[in-house]
This record gives structure tokens, sequence and C-alpha cells, in this order.
């Protein structure tokens, strides 16, 4: 028989890290709040330090110096809307591209709950109000990798 590892969703006693983007401050909160219910669910809301920054662009940044202090997972959460020139979607691809590197390189499971919408109303939409809330998903991803790393050998 395979041997199979799959996550559990039990955040008791882990050290978790919530980086958000001050930038469409509105929808951004709505992801916290997400992830935080997340974590309250699954027993780890009381080790969780949350870090704004002043936009995605910081992320990485915020995201590197908690990975030093040795959280086990963190969660980003942030909210880029298109607007009429390719910015939004050449700083979408550097944030993820440099959260995935260091995600590799430390090994400290980082998940993207950073929404890239056309408009205000999908980012709403993924903020909770249609379609979940993309901020609890990323805290679940979080505390499911911890988990599933924990049990691979």
């Amino acid at each position: 028989m395979p041997k199979i590892i799959e996550g559990k969703l039990n955040a008791t006693g882990k050290k978790y890290a919530i980086v958000a983007s001050r930038w469409n401050e509105f929808i951004t909160k709505q992801l916290v709040e997400g992830a935080l219910r997340a974590f309250r669910m699954h027993g780890g809301d009381e080790n969780v330090q949350i870090v704004w920054v002043s936009g995605a662009w910081e992320i990485p940044v915020a995201v590197r110096k908690l990975v030093e202090e040795k959280v086990d997972a963190i969660v980003c959460v942030g909210c880029i809307l298109q607007g009429a020139t390719i910015h939004a979607s050449l700083l979408s691809q550097q944030v993820m591209s440099s959260l995935a590197e260091i995600s590799i390189k430390t090994g400290v499971p980082i998940t993207y709950g950073i929404l890239t919408c056309a408009t205000q109303e999908e980012a709403l939409e993924r903020a909770g109000l249609k379609q979940g809330n993309k901020g609890e998903e990323a805290a679940r991803a979080a505390i499911e990798m911890v988990s599933v790393l924990e049990q691979v050998k």
C-alpha cells in the first residue's frame, strides 16, 4: 500500500503571519478578516501576526523578513486592479515570482491571496461577497501545507 500524506486543518501551536497591502485597503481588510476567520476556525488565531505594508510591491520584502523570524507559514493578501496600462500585470507577475522564489528557497509555505482583478466589483466578489474569500482560502492552504511538510520525510 502506498503511504498517503494529506494535510490536516489544525493550526494549533503554529506561528503564522499575514502580510497585507494597504493599497485598495477596503478590499484587503476583507481578505485579512477571511484569513483570520480560517485561523480561528482551525485553532491558530492566537499565534497570528499581521503585517501591513504600503502596496503589493512591498509584500515580498516583509515576507523575507518574516521567514527569518521562523514563522511556520505566511499568507499574503492584497488587491491589484487592472488599469489602462500593463502596470498591474507586470506588478502581479513580479510579486508572485518573488514570493514563489522565497518559498522554494526557504521551504516556508507562502500562500497567495493577492487578487488580480479587472474591476473593483470583481475584487469585492472574491473578497467574500459572491465567490468565497480568497484570504480565507489562502489561510487554509497555509495551514494544510504546514501539516503536509511536517509529514514529508
